[in-house]
């Protein structure tokens, strides 16, 4: 992944919870304390209205993104943290029991496919 894409998305995620004006929850700490000098993590939260074809039903999504100094550090998806995700310019890619979901944090939109079966659209808001 190309620096500028991840320092854009940091930048966005960043620019959504300041514009929000929400609280930045903070995660759980891991297994190894942060050091001191180190930014405690933060989470950004977002809530999006998928619209799923073709059983023409409307899901309230929740997505949390936890970031640290470093960049985007997890992905929550109604509360199960994802297995793995990957970063392509502005959009979050990941999967949860086989639905692959695409979030454009710069467009705020939910896109996602359960196994060629169902499709689902939607909006984001913070």
């Amino acid at each position: 992944m190309r620096k500028s894409a991840f320092v854009l998305l940091v930048a966005l995620l960043a620019a959504s919870a300041h514009a929000a004006g929400e609280a930045v929850a903070k995660l759980p700490a891991g297994p190894a304390a942060a050091s001191p000098t180190q930014a405690a993590p933060s989470a950004v939260l977002f809530t999006c209205n998928a619209f799923y074809l073709p059983a023409r039903s409307i899901w309230q999504r929740t997505v949390a993104i936890g970031l640290d100094a470093d960049g985007v550090r997890s992905v929550e998806i109604d509360g199960v943290a994802v297995y793995t995700f990957n970063i392509n310019g502005t959009v979050i890619m990941t999967a949860v029991d086989g639905e692959r979901i695409q979030i454009d944090m710069q467009a705020l939109t939910w896109s996602s496919d359960l196994r060629g079966l169902v499709t689902g659209r939607g909006t984001c808001t913070r």
